[in-house]
């Protein structure tokens, strides 16, 4: 039987009123899992160590740390030229770091970012403030891609059919297969470089008959034939949440999925910031998901509902007055309509990249007819083609054999493209099939070639933003390997070899705007050190709805005449509260390693996810009504049939999911042995067929159970405080309703003297109202601080290193309760009880009000953490951190200590930026400025919480 009682969850809900606030449903049952993580700060066995088996998978785990061969002891200068960002190129000085500016590419699209560099090697990301994409922020993906370039799992060598080659051997064949080539095809994620582009379209040109084919799994399909539907042409849509009061999410995550995420993030939450009661103001936002999003828990208002009912939700609310088909929420939608409706200039409908063509186009038509202020659009950044139509077409292509060489740049599409495809089979048929990737993964194997290819921080290139901002990539190190870039690669085949800084320069020397000024060199060296490429950025395009979608304003709301057309969900939508037909799967990218090309990221896989807070591995994620009408239990597995294919999926309840419906997360269910990404999770896309946003399937219990990790009873505060909620009408009312003077201590009630403090006190403020749990702050903090990966093993031990928690809230209903965030790092309490019960004085207080870890004096008694009432104290029960390999060892920030076995450590307020600034004030004979220093934490975060 389940071991969750859900009538007596509700009653203990009922009699809280919705105040309490609760992490899991465990708690709330109050199971003996969930005493037993109160009882003790570490589970039963934490202190007992590994088997040497278990220990050889541990070491697996920490940070991929593989014996690495063939490689120099020291970090190589790339051999052209770099520019430093802001300051004039000079030599390099012994110790001192500088920063560079380059970009990251996350779907295809630049994130903007300084690369800080110290003795020839790249340490730290951090976002280019003068970058549209950032605006000096980055997300936990661009943070995570300094151990992506130094992860030692990487490919290194070339393969033919997967035995060592040799790029010799390679261009030999090369040369042979295109001098009688009848059929090339190139297969490509999403590209904006517009060097690449080029490059491709010219390789194309030279050999008549041959096709270029772009395919992600996933893809911005849906988002182009919407305006399509909406315009009559593809448009790129840009979303100006800095002018939006209302916004309306259609299972649009937008603050994590969109490729102009970050910036969407800090321009939504710069509507939201609030300081003075008297004159404070928010935006709001309405979100309707089938799975609690990072979008969705900042949502004022939050319908759950299956991702295919969604169209009617919409058409709904866009023809006000007709809400036939989800009557029992005709409230929650006449409101949303009223509201955007009195927002006209103000309001903002968005949708999902999940959602079919006509819901983009429906939000595009409201929106428009809403004033239209809160979306321009642009010719599209990349190419607007469907990317399901185009690997379906090549597909055919390789079946009836028309391809004799086959070029795969980046991308997965034996593990990814639709299942139904059979790509590796495919491949087969291909006598000439090249794969480049930085990982050896299930192509790698099906191809007759794989190439190592470069990192994006050791390789020039060139990138465009979400709104076609350009940016030059330039590389921070020399590569690590014998690797090429995909710019090499492309003139390679195209018989004209060149370095890949020739070739991108040579194409900006092409382009009018770079020879404006007369002295192309000169421009070259201004746009490499600023990071972007001035003009560049897409004009507005007019763009006007066709007849089909004409949409207006009426009274109550607006109208639409464009959802005439069907739909076709694959369920019928059911009255509130009535048991669907039939149970709807829809399958979404990972929060935290997307749709696999991050799963060997060992950071990544650890990073607790910021709703299920799942780490090393998905499962079926469903909400907690299905949970109950089928007797199911966490970790307990079911089997999901959806036509002649089934997965076997363990079960993770989500409070506020939507009901009859099963959210699956892509990535995982890998193959790669020896690699970080192995044996974790299973293949969702093993079920997904096309680029269906959606499947109906039967779901039977199994009887069976498979482990899954969360962290999201570790180092609770054991019914300490947490966070507080009000409303803005409480918080005028009430500024301080966080206070509660009746438990501050009075003066002379406490033992301990005051600190007296002299120049500087540090201390850290975070707004919980701007923070989106989205994770970027963890990931930087462990790339600042060199915190070491545990593996999954040890994460269910409660042994995990990350300094910074972030804790997730539910309060309410149990079908749709608010969800809250909260970052906890060390407090660094002004009377520690930490420091008074250490008995060697590792942890002292300091002048300047740090709380500081000596790390040499640590004899490892973990009273300091048992004393600690925010558990943010974190003890390396092994050596996590791996020393010795000849990669790894360039990743570690100089700056920091590399904590040993046997020793606490914890949040610094990154006191090695605070002794920066102070060397800097000294020598500069000036104190140290009002916001000077910035955390690693505070530096990532795209909302500045």
């Amino acid at each position: 039987m389940p071991s969750l009682n859900f009538d007596d969850i509700r009653r203990r809900l009922a009699g809280s009123r919705g105040a309490e606030m609760w992490r899991s449903l465990e708690e709330l049952a109050d199971t003996d899992e969930f005493r037993e993580w109160l009882r003790y700060e570490f589970p039963a066995g934490a202190d007992v160590w590994l088997d040497g088996l278990s220990r050889r998978g541990f070491l697996k785990f920490a940070a991929a740390a593989a014996a690495v061969a063939g490689l120099t002891g020291c970090a190589q200068q790339p051999l052209e030229t770099i520019v430093p960002y802001v300051v004039k190129p000079s030599d390099r000085v012994q110790g001192v770091s500088k920063w560079y500016a380059t970009a990251i590419p996350f779907r295809g699209y630049a994130i903007g970012v300084l690369a800080r560099q110290f003795e020839g090697r790249p340490v730290k990301l951090e976002g280019n403030p003068d970058h549209p994409a950032s605006l000096g922020a980055t997300n936990a993906f661009a943070q995570a891609e300094i151990l992506g370039l130094y992860d030692p799992d990487r490919a290194q060598v070339v393969r033919r059919a997967m035995a060592i080659g040799t790029w010799d051997d390679f261009n030999a064949e090369i040369v042979t297969a295109m001098s009688r080539v009848r059929g090339l095809r190139i297969l490509t994620p999403t590209v904006t470089s517009p060097t690449l582009t080029a490059q491709i379209n010219a390789l194309l040109a030279s050999f008549p008959g041959s096709k270029w084919y772009r395919y992600e799994p996933v893809n911005r399909d849906a988002v182009y034939a919407g305006t399509a539907l909406a315009f009559g042409r593809p448009l790129e849509p840009r979303y100006h949440f800095d002018r939006a009061d209302i916004v309306l999410a259609l299972d649009s995550d937008f603050m994590i999925d969109e490729p102009g995420a970050v910036r969407y993030a800090h321009d939504f939450i710069a509507r939201r910031r609030v300081s003075d009661p008297g004159t404070a103001t928010m935006n709001r936002l309405y979100a309707i998901e089938p799975m609690p999003t990072v979008t969705g828990s900042m949502a004022d208002h939050r319908l759950p509902r299956r991702a295919s009912d969604v169209a009617q939700y919409a058409q709904a609310i866009a023809a006000s007055g007709e809400q036939r088909a989800v009557s029992g929420d005709a409230g929650w939608i006449n409101a949303v309509a009223r509201d955007l409706a009195a927002h006209r200039g103000a309001a903002l409908v968005i949708a999902g990249d999940a959602q079919p063509p006509e819901v983009h186009a429906a939000a595009h038509a409201m929106t428009s007819a809403l004033g239209g202020n809160t979306i321009t659009y642009a010719t599209p950044v990349a190419n607007p083609a469907s990317q399901t139509e185009s690997i379906k077409e090549l597909a055919n292509e390789m079946a009836s054999g028309a391809v004799d060489v086959l070029l795969i740049i980046g991308g997965n599409p034996v593990y990814d493209a639709p299942p139904e495809l059979d790509f590796a089979q495919l491949m087969r048929r291909v006598p000439m099939s090249i794969h480049l990737s930085l990982y050896e993964d299930e192509t790698s194997a099906a191809a007759r070639w794989h190439l190592p290819m470069s990192h994006a921080l050791e390789s020039w290139s060139d990138l465009r933003a979400f709104d076609g901002t350009a940016t030059i990539v330039q590389p921070l190190i020399a590569p690590l390997y014998d690797t090429r870039s995909a710019h090499e690669i492309v003139a390679e085949i195209a018989g004209i070899p060149m370095r890949g800084h020739d070739i991108v320069k040579g194409y900006w020397r092409t382009v009018p705007l770079a020879q404006a000024g007369g002295n192309f060199d000169a421009w070259w060296q201004a746009t490499l050190a600023r990071g972007v490429v001035a003009g560049t950025t897409a004009p507005n395009e007019p763009a006007s709805v066709t007849g089909s979608w004409s949409t207006g304003i009426s009274s109550t709301g607006l109208w639409s005449t464009g959802f005439s057309r069907s739909l076709s969900p694959p369920n019928p939508p059911a009255e509130a509260g009535a048991p669907s037909p039939s149970i709807e799967v829809t399958f979404r990218p990972d929060p935290t390693i997307w749709d696999g090309r991050y799963a060997n990221y060992g950071w990544l896989q650890e990073l607790p996810k910021p709703v299920t807070k799942l780490v090393w591995g998905n499962a079926a994620m469903v909400g907690p009504q299905l949970a109950e009408r089928l007797h199911l239990d966490n970790e307990q597995t079911i089997e999901i049939d959806a036509g002649n294919r089934r997965i076997e999926a363990p079960v993770w309840i989500v409070p506020g999911h939507a009901d009859s419906a099963i959210t699956l997360h892509l990535g995982y269910g890998r193959a790669l042995p020896n690699q970080t990404a192995d044996g974790h999770g299973f293949n969702a896309g093993a079920l997904r067929l096309g680029n269906a946003p959606f499947l109906a399937a039967a779901v039977r219990r199994t009887g069976n159970k498979r482990n899954l990790t969360s962290t999201q009873h570790h180092n609770t505060l054991a019914g300490r405080d947490h966070l507080r909620a009000a409303t803005l009408d409480d918080f005028r009312k009430h500024p301080d309703f966080a206070k509660e003077p009746d438990k501050e201590p009075k003066p002379g009630e406490t033992m301990y003297p005051p600190w007296p403090y002299g120049k500087n006190a540090w201390g850290m403020a975070i707004d919980l109202n701007s923070c989106i749990g989205c994770n970027a702050c963890v990931i930087a903090c462990v790339a600042e601080n060199n915190i070491p990966v545990v593996g999954q093993e040890q994460v269910e031990m409660g042994r995990e290193m990350q300094w910074l928690h972030i804790d997730r809230y539910f309060a309410g209903a149990l079908e749709n309760p608010s969800i809250y965030h909260q970052p906890r790092p060390c407090m660094h309490c002004e009377n520690a009880p930490c420091e008074v019960v250490c008995p060697v004085g590792a942890t002292v207080h300091s002048s300047e009000g740090l709380n500081e870890m000596i790390y040499n004096r640590c004899i490892g008694t973990r009273y300091c953490s048992n004393n600690c009432p925010y558990k943010v104290r974190r003890f390396n029960f092994l050596r996590y951190a791996p020393r010795g390999n000849e990669v790894l060892d360039l990743m570690f920030n100089p700056d920091v200590t590399v904590r040993a076995r046997g020793v606490m450590e914890k949040c610094t307020y990154c006191v090695q930026r605070i002794e920066h600034a102070r060397i800097r004030a000294q020598n500069e004979n000036r104190p140290i400025r009002e916001g000077e220093i910035v955390t690693a934490c505070q530096q990532a975060c795209p909302t500045q919480a």
